[in-house]
């Protein structure tokens, strides 16, 4: 077993999501805005890591529930609602432009806002 676990290689790959300026490291936990570091609870974490594996994609709210918490709580649930106001409220915190839009009746996307000309 020893000399199994000396021929592993002892780099470590660390698997890094970037969207925008937003980045999420999965080795460490850690995530950036631009410059600035945010500190996130584990859902909070789990939550934007479902975003940054599908940009411009919209979840629904069932599909967000089963992944992140495991199931569905049920349409009369907020507290996927106040998660990603959570969720906003730290990553927009340095005057940031908005990421997670709401899909009214559907759900949420993670993708840039439109600039404004």
């Amino acid at each position: 077993m020893r000399a199994l676990l000396r021929r592993r290689p002892e780099r470590e790959v660390s698997e890094v999501l970037e969207y925008s300026d937003l980045t999420l490291c999965l080795t460490t936990r850690a995530v950036r805005r631009g410059g600035r570091a945010i500190d996130l609870t584990p859902i909070e974490f789990d939550l934007l890591e479902l975003f940054l594996r599908h940009p411009g994609r919209v979840l629904s709210r069932g599909e967000i529930f089963t992944r992140v918490w495991g199931y569905d709580f049920g349409a009369s649930s907020n507290s996927l609602t106040v998660y990603i106001g959570y969720l906003r409220r730290k990553t927009e915190a340095g005057g940031e432009s908005r990421l997670i839009h709401t899909v009214r009746g559907i759900g949420y996307v993670l993708q840039a806002s439109p600039r404004n000309p």
